[in-house]
Formats: structure tokens, sequence, C-alpha cells
């Protein structure tokens, strides 16, 4: 497994954790649809929320929410509509961000409501 592959996980784990202390339920990790992947998948009460999670060793060429581009908030949408329809979910729907900084401790932003 390469590096960065590795740090995803790690990040994405984090995230997970740090969500369900906020009392998120998550229901798929690393939902895959065609080309376009959602991270974490979690629901609080009525609300199913689409997580990016991006996870990074320093700020040095920006925030970690910053890497998240306009195509990969449209693979994102496209796969959220067929989880959607999947699901039949008839409830509240979100599309929030979980950016994290390694340091010790990690520093970990949630974004809300973020596209």
């Amino acid at each position: 497994m390469n590096s960065n592959k590795k740090l995803g996980e790690i990040g994405e784990q984090l995230a997970a954790d740090f969500l369900v202390n906020r009392g998120f339920d998550i229901l798929e990790r690393n939902y895959r649809y065609k080309r376009a992947e959602i991270d974490i998948i979690g629901q609080k009460d009525n609300l199913l929320v689409f997580f990016e999670v991006k996870y990074r060793k320093n700020n040095s060429f920006g925030n970690p929410e910053d890497f998240v581009t306009g195509r990969k908030i449209e693979l994102i949408q496209m796969a959220s509509e067929n989880y959607i329809e999947e699901i039949q979910w008839k409830g509240n729907i979100r599309f929030d961000i979980i950016g994290i900084l390694k340091k010790s401790p990690s520093e970990i932003e949630h974004f809300e409501d973020a596209f």
C-alpha cells in the first residue's frame, strides 16, 4: 500500500471517530459508484450526510479543505444521487468536508453544508 493511500485511511478513520463522537451513525465508508467515491456516508436523525475527508501532513500548500475540486464535487453528487435512489432515502441531505491536519493531536475541522 502506498503512503498516500495509508494516510488517506488514517484520515478517514480519524474523521469517522470524530463523527461518531458527535452522534453520527456511519452507514458507508468508501462508497463507490462508477468512477466516484464518497469517503463517508453518515446519518444523524433525519439527515443523511456525504462527507469528503481531506487529510494533510501540513498546510504548506493550503488547508486540507482547499483540495476539494469542482470535479470531485460533481463526482460526489453523482454518487450521492445513486446512493439516495439505492436506499430510497426521503429525508434531508447535506454535503460536508472534514479537513484534518496531522499534528499531535490531529487538528480536525468540520465544514457543514460545504457544497
